[in-house]
C-alpha cells in the first residue's frame, strides 16, 4: 500500500525577477513589476508530499517529525526572511521564479529522504498562484 504523507510549511522571502544579461527595458517588458530593482516579497506556503509504502513495523511512510526537521533545515532556515537573489547561494545565478524555487526546494528535500520515497513539492507564491514539481 502506497500512501502520501503531506507537510505544510511557510517562509517569507524577497526576490527580483531579472536576467543580468538583459537590459533593464527587456527585463521590465518580460517581468514587469517583479523586476523592481528594490525587490519585492512573498509569503510562501509549501506542501511537501512524500509517497511510499507503509513500514510494517512503525506504521509510517515517514515519521512526520523527520519530514518537519528536513523542511525546517533545508527550506525555512535557508530561505525565511532572506533576499533570495542576494542571500541564497542557489539563486546567485538562477532567476528565483516560482518554478525555479520549487525545483531547488525539491532537490534539497529529496536529497535527505530515503531513496524509496517519492516526493512532490507544491509552492504557493500567492493564494492563487502556485507551482508543483515531482522530479519527473
Amino acid at each position: 500500500m502506497r500512501v502520501t504523507v503531506n507537510r505544510k510549511a511557510h517562509f517569507n522571502a524577497a526576490h527580483r525577477l531579472y536576467r543580468k544579461d538583459w537590459s533593464f527595458e527587456k527585463n521590465d517588458k518580460i517581468f514587469g513589476k517583479c523586476n523592481n530593482p528594490n525587490y519585492h516579497g512573498h509569503n510562501y506556503e509549501l506542501i511537501a508530499s512524500v509517497t511510499g509504502d507503509i513500514d510494517q513495523e512503525t506504521g509510517y511512510v515517514i515519521d512526520v517529525k523527520i519530514l518537519k526537521d528536513i523542511i525546517k533545515a533545508e527550506v525555512e532556515d535557508a530561505f525565511d526572511h532572506k533576499n533570495l537573489n542576494v542571500e541564497v547561494e542557489e539563486f546567485k545565478h538562477l532567476n528565483p521564479t516560482a518554478e525555479n524555487i520549487v525545483v531547488v526546494i525539491y532537490n534539497k528535500i529529496k536529497a535527505k529522504l530515503e531513496p524509496n520515497l517519492d516526493l512532490e513539492v507544491t509552492l504557493y507564491e500567492t493564494p492563487r498562484n502556485f507551482v508543483s514539481y515531482s522530479g519527473k
